[in-house]
């Protein structure tokens, strides 16, 4: 599902440039639940960036579902990252304006998929989450695990060949969080492949397996 070779990324500021990834080595068979742990620094935002699509590298190569991304021009990447990847951020990036059922369609409605038959496909990922009831109410009107929960199935309506979650766990209370990490291990049964960024190892050790990175570099965990 992902293959990555000797991943180099640098940030230039001036005439000096910061070596943020280097020689990064990854691969992630279909189905697998993985976790990137690392501290604050080590790079895991910038490799997150990278694998979401969002951010450019400097050298190596990256696979992602059969396609060659260091080959793909920035209209196409903007299609994949659509089709092909559904993110799940720590501060859920709803929009405050839009009820439950509003959000979770966007991602449809971006493909040009009718407005009913986006409504009508998104019930039955609001049904597994246990939404029906929420799907009238704004994102001001629910919790914090709640929120992630509509993020969640934002994320997965688009039916994406993988979920990139960004410290899914790290704006909510101990008891939402241990919900949303029960909800990823149910979806990772379902066959779901997950990408996990954190920083804590405690939430990392629900994933199937472990890397870390430290200083731009990854290795097993």
């Amino acid at each position: 599902m992902i293959e990555i070779q000797e991943l180099n990324k640098y940030y230039r500021m001036g005439s000096q440039s910061l070596h943020v990834l280097k020689d990064v080595n990854l691969s992630v068979q279909k189905g697998e639940y993985l976790a990137i742990l690392g501290p604050s620094g080590s790079g895991k935002s910038t490799l997150m960036n990278v694998i979401g699509c969002m951010d450019v590298f400097d050298s190596g190569s990256y696979y992602l579902d059969g396609m060659a991304i260091h080959e793909t021009t920035e209209k196409d990447l903007t299609t994949l990252r659509n089709q092909k990847i559904g993110f799940i951020f720590q501060k859920y990036h709803l929009i405050p304006i839009y009820n439950v059922l509003q959000n979770i369609v966007m991602p449809l409605l971006m493909r040009g998929m009718r407005l009913q038959e986006a409504k009508e496909k998104s019930m039955d990922t609001i049904r597994m989450l246990g939404l029906e009831e929420r799907i009238g109410h704004r994102p001001g009107e629910l919790s914090g695990g709640q929120q992630q929960r509509v993020a969640i199935a934002r994320a997965l309506v688009g039916e994406p060949a993988i979920l990139l979650a960004d410290e899914p766990t790290g704006a909510l209370d101990v008891a939402s969080g241990q919900e949303v990490l029960r909800l990823f291990r149910k979806l990772n049964e379902m066959g779901n492949t997950i990408v996990m960024i954190t920083h804590d190892l405690n939430v990392a050790k629900n994933a199937g397996r472990v890397v870390r990175i430290v200083d731009g570099r990854l290795s097993e965990a």
